[in-house]
C-alpha cells in the first residue's frame, strides 16, 4: 500500500509524526517524538494492567458511551444483527460488524440501513478457541463497536481524516490520553476487498482498527495495486469500516489481571466458587501471576508449543518451576474459558442456532462439548443450562429470540448425548489405539479429527485412553481452532446446470415477461416465439413457471397455427425463460397460444403455500428456532426439512397439523410484494431467508398466515384456497433435521381416501366395525404373541426329546450325529450345539419351503465353517460360520439327504485324517 495513503491532514494538524518501529519495522503515527516502538504487542508490553488508561466502565456503560457519542456526531444507532449469519451463503456466524452489510451493501447493490451508522455487533470467532482462558485476552464472543460510512461517487459522508478524528475524540471522552495513542499502518485485506488501515494502540493494547475499504478484486479501468500476490482495483464505494473492541476497552478501563476478570466479574466469581477455587479470588499472589501471564502472552503467539514457552517465562519471573505454575494456573484458565464459552452459547442458542453435525449447529455443539469437558475437569456438577441462564440474566438488556425454557431443553439433551459419547467412545478409541500401536505408529491428527467428527469423541479423551493402551497421539495444542476453521465457512455446492451453456445464446434476448407472477390463477396466454433451439422455445411472455426454489416446473401445451407441442420442462437462464418442448418444432416470430396444465398448477400452488403454513405452524408448536433446511414441492405431496433439536413426537405432529388447518380455515389473504432488501431485513428480520439468500437489490416478499419469506414460487391467493393439509409422516433425516411430508388440497383428500381404504380392508378382513378395529388388532396381536411363545415352548420340548433320542456313531472316540429333523433353524442350532457341548460333532438338517442345515463341532479337527459351504452348495445355496458352529441352506429341498451324506463323509475324513 502506498505511503501517501496514510499522509492524513488530521495527523499533520495534530503535530503527529510518522516513524518506523525499531522492533517490527512497521510505520506508525505518534504525538510523542521520543517514541521508538509502534505501541503494539510484542513491541511494547501491556502497561494498563494495574494502571487503567480509561475511566472505569462495565460492558453496558462502555457500550452506551460509545453509541451515544457517535449518535451525537450524527450517526444513526441500529440494532445488532443475529450471531447466526442467515443473510450470508458463505459464512455461518457473524464475525465482524461489516459482515452485517456484506455482500449487498458493500457491493453497492443495496443502500445501507442508515448512513452514517453506529452499531455494537456481537461477533463469534472460534479460530483462537484453544487460546481462550490461557492468554488472558482471547474470547470466542466479543462485541465489535463500530461506526460505518458508505461514500458513493455522488455523496461523500466522511473519509479518513474525520474517522481518525472521531477515534481520538471518543478515546478522550472516556478519559484516555490521546498523547499516548499510536496509529500503526497495516493494510487490510479480506473477503475480496482491501484498503489502507490503521490499528489504534494504547497501553500496549490494540483497542480498535480503522479500515478504509476502497479496493476490490473486480477489475476496473483505473490503476490497480498488487497485494499478497493479487491485483486489487478501486471500488465505486469507499467504505469506512471501523471496529472497536468493547471488551478490550472495558479491560483497559479496569486494569484487571485478565480480560475475563473485567468482562465476567459475576461469572468468574460464580464458576470459581463451583470449582472450589474461590480462595484464589482475593489472593494477591494469584492476581500477580495472572497479570504476568497475560502480559507475557501479549508478547507472543501462544498457539501450539508456545504455550510451554509462555509458562517458562512466567515461572522464571516468579521463581517457581513451570510444572508447579501449570498446576496452579490451569484450573483458573479453565474457569475463565467456561465463563467465555457460556456467554458464547447464550448468544448462539438465544439467536436460535440448533446444535447438530452440520453448519452453525456443528460449531454450537463444538463449544457445548468443550465446555462440558472443562466442567468435568473442574468437577463442576451444576447443569450447563444453569450457567447459560445466568449469563442470559446478566445480559438482560440483550434481546434473544429463543425462549430460555427451550434453551434449557436443548442443553439437557446435548449433555445426555455427550455422556453417551463418553461411554461408547472408550471402546472405539481402544481399538484405534491398539491398531496404531501394533504398527508402531503414532495416532495421526487425521484419525483424531475423524473420531471427533464421526463419533463426537474429544481429543483429550483420545489422548488419555490411547496412553493407557501404550499409544502416542499426534495432537496439537490448537486442535479445536483447526476444527472450527474447517467448519466455519460453507463450501459452494457445484450443481450441474444443464442450461448454463445457453447463457451466451440468450444474452441478446429481452427478459421474459413473467405472467405467472402477474396472473398466477390464469392458465391460458398468448405469446410470440423469440427463439427456438435444441428443443427449447423462448417466448416474449409466459405463464409457465420455471423450475426453482424447490418447486417443479409447470407443464402444458403450446399451439401455433399449424402445430401443437407439449411443454415438459421449463427453466430460467438469467431473466430469460426456456420452454423444453416435445412433439414438434416452433418457428421464430410465430404467435402461439399457451395452456398450462391447470390441475398440476393448482396442486403445486397449494403445496407451495402449504409449505409456508406448515413452517409457521411448526414454529408455533416447537419454538422460535424452527428454520427451513430444505424443501421439495410436488403435485401429489411435498416435504419440508426443519432444524429441530429432537425427534418430533406424534402429539406435536398432530398439533402442527391442527394449527396449519386453522390457518387455512381463517382464509387469510396471501400478500406478495417486491421490497427493498435492506428495508425488508430491518422490518421482518432474517427469518426471510428460509430457502436461501436471493440475489439483487429488490426481493419478492410472500406473507402467508404469519410466515414472511423471500420466495420466488407461485402461491394461492388466500390460505383458504389450499383447502386442507394432511401430514403424511415425519422422518428423522440427520442429527438436528426433521422432515415433514404432507399433502395439500385434492392430493390431501386422495391420501385420506387411501388411508380409509386401508382401514376398510383391514376391518373387512377381521369382520369388525371401524371403531372396533384397534381393540381387535390388539387382541389378535396379543393372542399371536401367546401362540408364538407356545410354539417356541413346544419346539424346545421337541429339541429335548430329539436330543434324548439321538443315536450317535463313535469315530475315533468322538460322538458323531448326522440326522434329518424338520425343525426351525433356531431349534436345529440348539440341537446341534447340545452335541458339540459334550465334545461331539452334529450335522442336522430340515426342510420346509427351503432346506436348512446346521453343523456344530466340539472337536478341533472338524472345522464347521469349512465343511458347511460344500453341504449348502449341493442345496443350491450358501453357508458360513465359525469353526465351532456354521449354518446355511438352499432351495433344493430334494437333495437334503444327499447333502447330509456328503457332510458325513467330510466329517469322518476330518476325524480320521
Amino acid at each position: 500500500m502506498l505511503e501517501e495513503e496514510y499522509q492524513l491532514d488530521y495527523f499533520k494538524s495534530q503535530g503527529m509524526i510518522r516513524k518506523v518501529c525499531k522492533a517490527c519495522g512497521s510505520a506508525f503515527w505518534t504525538r510523542d517524538p521520543s517514541r521508538e516502538v509502534c505501541g503494539d504487542a510484542p513491541c511494547e508490553p501491556y502497561t494498563f494492567i494495574g494502571n487503567p488508561i480509561f475511566k472505569p466502565h462495565t460492558l453496558d456503560t462502555m457500550r452506551e458511551a460509545y453509541l451515544s457519542f457517535f449518535e451525537r456526531q450524527g450517526h444513526t444507532r441500529i440494532d445488532r444483527y443475529p450471531v447466526a449469519a442467515r443473510w450470508r451463503d458463505d459464512i455461518y456466524l457473524t464475525i465482524a460488524s461489516i459482515a452485517d452489510f456484506q455482500p449487498f451493501v458493500t457491493s453497492g447493490v443495496v443502500p445501507p440501513p442508515a448512513n452514517p451508522l453506529t452499531i455494537s455487533q456481537p461477533c463469534i470467532r472460534l479460530n483462537d478457541l484453544d487460546s481462550v482462558g490461557k492468554s488472558g485476552r482471547h474470547l470466542t464472543t466479543f462485541e465489535m463497536m463500530a461506526h460505518h460510512a458508505f461514500n458513493t461517487p455522488t455523496e461523500e459522508i466522511y473519509w479518513k481524516d474525520r474517522t481518525v478524528e472521531l477515534c481520538d475524540q471518543f478515546i478522550a471522552s472516556i478519559g484516555g490520553d490521546i498523547n499516548k495513542v499510536t496509529y500503526k499502518e497495516n493494510p487490510w485485506i479480506g473477503g475480496g476487498n482491501a484498503g489502507p488501515s490503521v490499528e489504534v494502540l494504547i497501553g500496549g493494547l490494540e483497542v480498535a482498527t480503522l479500515v478504509f475499504m476502497s479496493l476490490s478484486r473486480q477489475k476496473t479501468q483505473e490503476k490497480g495495486y498488487e497485494l499478497n500476490g493479487e491485483m486489487y482495483y478501486p471500488m465505486k464505494l469507499r467504505i469506512v469500516d471501523t471496529g472497536y473492541g468493547l471488551e478490550r476497552f472495558v479491560w483497559a478501563s479496569k486494569g484487571s489481571p485478565t480480560i475475563y476478570d473485567a468482562v465476567f466479574p459475576e461469572m468468574v466469581s460464580h464458576v470459581m466458587g463451583l470449582a472450589g477455587l474461590d480462595h484464589m479470588l482475593g489472593n494477591k499472589d494469584y492476581a500477580k501471576i495472572l497479570a504476568l501471564n497475560a502480559k507475557y502472552a501479549g508478547l507472543m503467539d501462544i498457539s501450539g508449543t508456545n504455550l510451554f514457552n509462555l509458562r517458562k517465562k512466567v515461572a522464571a519471573a516468579i521463581d517457581i518451576s513451570p510444572d508447579k505454575l501449570d498446576k496452579m494456573i490451569t484450573p483458573v484458565e479453565k474457569a475463565y474459558a467456561i465463563c467465555d464459552h457460556t456467554r458464547c452459547l447464550a448468544y448462539m442458542l438465544g439467536d436460535c442456532i440448533v446444535p447438530s453435525n452440520v453448519r452453525e449447529g456443528y460449531l454450537a455443539r463444538l463449544v457445548i462439548r468443550r465446555t462440558l469437558r472443562l466442567m468435568n475437569d473442574l468437577k463442576i456438577t451444576e447443569p450447563l443450562a444453569d450457567l447459560i441462564e445466568q449469563q442470559t440474566r446478566i445480559m438482560s438488556n440483550r434481546r434473544f429470540e429463543q425462549d430460555i425454557a427451550v434453551v434449557r431443553e436443548i442443553l439437557d439433551r446435548e449433555t445426555e448425548k455427550y455422556a453417551a459419547t463418553l461411554e461408547r467412545g472408550t471402546r472405539i478409541v481402544q481399538k484405534v489405539a491398539k491398531t496404531y500401536k501394533a504398527k508402531s505408529q503414532r495416532v495421526p491428527l487425521a484419525e483424531v479429527m475423524t473420531l471427533y467428527d464421526s463419533h463426537g469423541i474429544q481429543p483429550e479423551m483420545v489422548k488419555e485412553i490411547a496412553a493407557m493402551e501404550g499409544a502416542v497421539v499426534d495432537l496439537p495444542d490448537n486442535f479445536y481452532s483447526i476444527v472450527a476453521d474447517m467448519h466455519s465457512e460453507s463450501k459452494p455446492v457445484e450443481e450441474e446446470d444443464k442450461t448454463a451453456h445457453y447463457a451466451e445464446r440468450v444474452r441478446a434476448l429481452p427478459p421474459t415477461k413473467k405472467l405467472y407472477y402477474e396472473q398466477p390463477s390464469d392458465i391460458e396466454f398468448e405469446a410470440v416465439v423469440l427463439d427456438f433451439f435444441d428443443g427449447y422455445a423462448v417466448l416474449d411472455q409466459t405463464l409457465f413457471y420455471p423450475e426453482g426454489g424447490g418447486q417443479p416446473a409447470d407443464t402444458g401445451t403450446l399451439v401455433s397455427s399449424d402445430s401443437m407441442v407439449q411443454v415438459d420442462g421449463v427453466v430460467k437462464v438469467g431473466e430469460v425463460v426456456l420452454h423444453h418442448i416435445a412433439g414438434g418444432v416452433l418457428r421464430r416470430g410465430e404467435r402461439v397460444k399457451g395452456m398450462v396444465d391447470e390441475e398440476r398448477r393448482w396442486s403445486l400452488m397449494r403445496h407451495h403455500t402449504a409449505t409456508h403454513i406448515i413452517l409457521h405452524a411448526a414454529k408455533e408448536v416447537l419454538g422460535a428456532h424452527i428454520h427451513q433446511a430444505g424443501a421439495q414441492k410436488g403435485a401429489d405431496s411435498s416435504r419440508v426439512d426443519i432444524r429441530h433439536f429432537k425427534h418430533i413426537t406424534g402429539d406435536e405432529l398432530r398439533r402442527i397439523e391442527i394449527a396449519a388447518n386453522r390457518m387455512i380455515m381463517t382464509s387469510q389473504p396471501v400478500e406478495i410484494s417486491v421490497e427493498d432488501r435492506g428495508k425488508a431485513e430491518q422490518k421482518y428480520g432474517f427469518g426471510l431467508y428460509q430457502g436461501g439468500v436471493p440475489p439483487g437489490r429488490d426481493i419478492r416478499i410472500v406473507k402467508v398466515a404469519g410466515d414472511i419469506e423471500a420466495c420466488a414460487g407461485t402461491h394461492c391467493r388466500s390460505t383458504g384456497e389450499v383447502g386442507v393439509i394432511k401430514i403424511i409422516r415425519v422422518e428423522h433425516i440427520q442429527d438436528g433435521i426433521e422432515r415433514i411430508e404432507f399433502a395439500a388440497g385434492v392430493a390431501a383428500v386422495y391420501y385420506m381416501q387411501h388411508l380409509e381404504q386401508i382401514v376398510a380392508s383391514a376391518a373387512d378382513t377381521l369382520s369388525v366395525q371401524y371403531e372396533n378395529l384397534p381393540a381387535t388388532v390388539t387382541r389378535f396381536f396379543t393372542e399371536w404373541k401367546d401362540l408364538k411363545k407356545e410354539v417356541e415352548r413346544m419346539n424346545s420340548k421337541m429339541v429335548d426329546l430329539e436330543t434324548q433320542a439321538l443315536i450317535a456313531e463313535v469315530v475315533g472316540g468322538v460322538n458323531v450325529v448326522i440326522k434329518r429333523v424338520d425343525l426351525p433353524q433356531k431349534e436345529l442350532s440348539a440341537l446341534a450345539s447340545s452335541v458339540a457341548a459334550r465334545g461331539g460333532v452334529a450335522l442336522v438338517g430340515g426342510a420346509g419351503d427351503t432346506a436348512r442345515v446346521v453343523l456344530a463341532s466340539g472337536d478341533l479337527r472338524v472345522n464347521a465353517g469349512e465343511i458347511i459351504g460344500q453341504v449348502c452348495e449341493l442345496l443350491g445355496g450358501k453357508g458360513g460360520g465359525k469353526p465351532n458352529l456354521a449354518q446355511g441352506g438352499g432351495p433344493e429341498t430334494g437333495k437334503l439327504d444327499l447333502a447330509l451324506k456328503v457332510g458325513r463323509e467330510r466329517i469322518l475324513a476330518a476325524l480320521n485324517g
